[in-house]
């Protein structure tokens, strides 16, 4: 596929997408929309691709929706939240791959929310986070109803939707939402940096441990455990545990395969 508003390419077995409208702050069009589920689907089937990079070009990391064209008379705002958003967030979280973040500026709307959905969220210092909803009359989408109070809490997560105020990167550490806020001038280098180094990881078990996340936000206790025993198992029987262990024996730094 040729893409016109993202950039995507494999990088140290890592498949980078960078979100490419900088012009309207990277807010989505549904071309854009559609462009990010088919790299998210191509990261999802190569087998040379082991994690995922999530970013933005220039100064903003993603607006949300663009507003232009969600006004359009003959557009239904319900239609672009379940054609653009709904798969994007769905695949995020279904890739038994791990997905890391770089928020380099202003995340807002549903940009904030597919923040959050990613693994491993890093944001720059400057960098800020808006529910911005609220502010035109409508309800948080891209699943920030479900993830906003399961990692900040009912009170944050109200706050944020109801009152539509910026939360700064570090705010947004110290409330759960992402992993790091660091300067901005590191950002880039230590997020792609983790993403590669999760790219040579036992990247079956790290998908595996996901899958069980994923679950676990809706399974009681008794059925995640046996899900446990069940995936314990077929982690056990991948390549990468046997050479993790070999490696281990023999004193050496193990090579994973990802299988």
């Amino acid at each position: 596929m040729s893409y016109q508003f993202i950039k995507f390419a494999t990088e140290d077995s890592v498949g980078k997408i960078i979100l490419n409208r900088p012009e309207t702050l990277n807010s989505f069009n549904r071309a854009m929309a559609k462009e990010m589920q088919h790299a998210l689907d191509a990261g999802a089937s190569d087998k040379n691709i082991r994690a995922i990079y999530i970013t933005g070009e220039g100064r903003a990391f993603c607006a949300g929706q663009d507003l232009q064209e969600a006004l359009s008379p003959d557009v239904k705002i319900a239609d672009v939240v379940r054609e653009s958003y709904n798969p994007i967030i769905q695949k995020i979280r279904n890739i038994e791959k791990p997905v890391v973040c770089a928020v380099n500026g202003v995340a807002a709307g549903a940009g904030a929310n597919i923040a959050f959905a990613c693994d491993i969220t890093f944001a720059a210092d400057s960098a800020t986070f808006i529910q911005s909803f609220a502010n035109i009359g409508l309800i948080p989408d891209s699943a920030g109803t479900f993830f906003l109070t399961r990692l900040a809490g009912l009170q944050r997560a109200s706050a944020m939707t109801m009152l539509a105020e910026k939360v700064i990167a570090q705010q947004a550490m110290e409330f759960g939402l992402i992993w790091k806020a660091l300067p901005d001038d590191r950002l880039q280098e230590e997020a792609f940096g983790t993403a590669k180094k999760l790219a040579g990881m036992p990247t079956k078990s790290l998908g595996l441990t996901k899958r069980l996340f994923n679950k676990g936000l809706s399974n009681n206790l008794e059925v995640q455990l046996k899900m446990e025993e069940q995936l314990q198992q077929e982690a056990a029987n991948s390549f990468d545990h046997k050479e993790g262990v070999k490696a281990f024996l023999e004193k050496r730094k193990p090579v994973f395969t990802g299988e």
